[in-house]
């Protein structure tokens, strides 16, 4: 049992937490991850450290509710407890100097970057961080990004907060500029990925983005996270999660991302009916009225 220390919505369906786990708090490294499960027969769903102090021995996580699994994992709060947290898994990020480094987070990416960003700003490099959201709620981790970065660029999709647009739109502003780019990290959405990727292969500069793919057991062993890179079959939870970027074949990313889609969205649907069912309950009870199998007594 791995106890939540302190829990903390970020953004509307994004949450913090703050998990006691020394060993991993010890031996991780920026880019690493972990998996979470919550119950005995639950899924295991793989989550950046976003992170991690060693002396307090504790570790962070940013988690956005999009399936049964992350919205359950949102449902706890500080005190509870997770079933099991195995890690660091993957490989660290690449830590030296480069140059300039243009960060990219779309989304609850930012969080993946984050780590990142502040080991390559140690490291000596010239951050110029890039964050974008569809809206001003869900832009997470302004304060943060701002401190490990010399440049922070925000969009968000509606115009409802900072420059309106995506955060493409900002890489192009760059490249158009003349500001030499000698890496990218880009994290988030597929296709925001892609895009980031199609748009610095004609530039030629580096670009890395960090995979997430449907993942097991983390070690290599079930194949779940299988990507092509380089025409090559590689794994996201040994060979990655980082990957270049222009070698990443995102067809077939989406493919198998999208293999059990339909059962995600039955599950989903169950989780939602299960809710409803309980608020009822309560609320029958809460009236001094009694529900039993969905009778009336």
């Amino acid at each position: 049992m791995f106890n939540i220390v302190h829990a903390e919505f970020l953004a509307p369906g994004i949450k913090r937490f703050l998990i006691q786990a020394p060993r991993i708090a010890r031996k991780q490294k920026p880019g690493q991850f972990v998996i979470v499960r919550i119950y005995e027969e639950g899924e295991r769903v793989p989550l950046t450290i976003e992170n991690s102090d060693p002396q307090k021995g504790t570790i962070s996580i940013v988690v956005q509710s999009l399936g049964k699994t992350t919205s359950l994992l949102n449902s706890l709060g500080t005190g509870d407890h997770i079933l099991d947290v195995v890690g660091p898994l993957g490989k660290p990020s690449e830590i030296k100097k480069f140059g300039t480094v243009v960060v990219m987070g779309g989304g609850v990416g930012t969080a993946m970057t984050y780590p990142t960003a502040a080991a390559l700003k140690q490291a000596g490099n010239r951050i110029i961080s890039i964050v974008g959201a569809r809206n001003k709620e869900l832009v997470i981790l302004e304060n943060e990004m701002r401190a490990v970065s010399d440049v922070l660029m925000i969009t968000t999709d509606d115009g409802s907060y900072a420059d309106k647009g995506f955060v493409t739109d900002k890489l192009r502003q760059l490249i158009q500029n003349g500001v030499p780019i000698d890496l990218v990290l880009a994290v988030g959405p597929i296709p925001m990925m892609r895009a980031v990727a199609d748009m610095t292969r004609g530039e030629r500069i580096r670009t890395l983005v960090s995979l997430n793919p449907i993942m097991i057991d983390g070690t290599g062993m079930c194949g779940g996270c299988r990507v092509l890179v380089d025409g090559k079959s590689q794994f996201a939870c040994v060979d990655g999660p980082e990957f270049d970027a222009h070698q990443v074949n995102f067809d077939v990313l989406v493919q198998r991302n999208g293999a059990y889609r339909s059962q995600e969205r039955q599950s989903m649907a169950e989780y939602r009916r299960e809710l409803e069912s309980q608020l009822k309950s309560t609320e029958a009870e809460g009236n001094g009225v009694c529900v039993v199998k969905g009778s009336t007594l």
